[in-house]
């Protein structure tokens, strides 16, 4: 693999960031829809509603990270949200997780952020071993909880 460039995205990135989220998106198990996919980050883009990193080897886009900000009433400081990250088959395996994590939190400890978190699927066994390695610790004192909208 070449060598590998993590940058935080701009508008003009929006093609390759579409197109890798897409594919994210359908890693997820949700249908392909690429216009969605590049509407949804368009919006994001156009209200500065999100931070997105990209993982380039040479020309080749190899994955991304999405970063959503928020704050913490208790700490009284800026946390923000993983809420994606999505490195490409060929990319895996290669340092390019690695070197998303270290771009979001380069980023998030510049904002003077006190914490970035994340959620990872019980099956996703390479991720969860990806984040101990890089420091990051499950959460002992508080369980997820979510509510969905009732079916009508």
């Amino acid at each position: 693999m070449n060598t590998l460039n993590v940058r935080q995205a701009s508008f003009s990135d929006l093609a390759p960031l579409a197109d890798l989220f897409n594919q994210y998106r359908e890693f997820q198990g949700r249908p392909s829809d690429l216009a969605a996919a590049r509407e949804f980050l368009r919006a994001r883009f156009d209200h500065g509603e999100s931070i997105a990193f990209l993982a380039f080897a040479g020309p080749e886009p190899m994955g991304f990270a999405h970063l959503y900000p928020s704050w913490s009433s208790t700490a009284l400081a800026r946390v923000f949200v993983l809420n994606d990250v999505f490195v490409h088959p060929s990319g895996r395996r290669a340092g390019v997780g690695s070197g998303l994590l270290d771009a979001v939190e380069r980023y998030a400890w510049a904002q003077g952020a006190v914490r970035i978190s994340l959620n990872v699927a019980h099956d996703n066994v390479f991720g969860q071993a990806l984040y101990a390695k890089k420091g990051w610790t499950r959460d002992t004192e508080f369980y997820p909880y979510h509510r969905l909208p009732v079916a009508i």
